[in-house]
């Protein structure tokens, strides 16, 4: 009996950083809304944002998400990993017999 295949490598890496980077998203708006009001928040020092805080919360943590995404995914780029052993074929001909 053989076992389903599992997600390929593009999918696990897909998931590893989609998944490390939520988490990382959710500790950096946690710390950096523990220090901010999001009501005194200023478009560079000018207008006053002009969203409600829930909306400032999304918004942030979506932003967030992104930008720790980019870096995993660059980061994950730049390590050579070895490729996928290949699977020995069964009943292939040649030694041993």
């Amino acid at each position: 009996m053989t076992a389903a295949p599992g997600p390929s490598r593009i999918v696990r890496y897909a998931m590893a950083v989609a998944w490390s980077s939520f988490l990382s998203a959710g500790v950096l708006e946690a710390l950096v809304f523990a220090v901010v009001d999001p009501h005194e928040l200023r478009w560079f020092g000018a207008a006053p944002v002009e969203l409600s805080a829930e909306a400032l919360y999304t918004l942030s943590f979506l932003i967030f998400w992104g930008v720790v995404a980019l870096g995993a995914s660059l980061a994950l780029a730049l390590v050579n990993l070895p490729a996928d052993e290949p699977k020995p074929q069964r009943g292939s001909p040649g030694w041993p017999r």
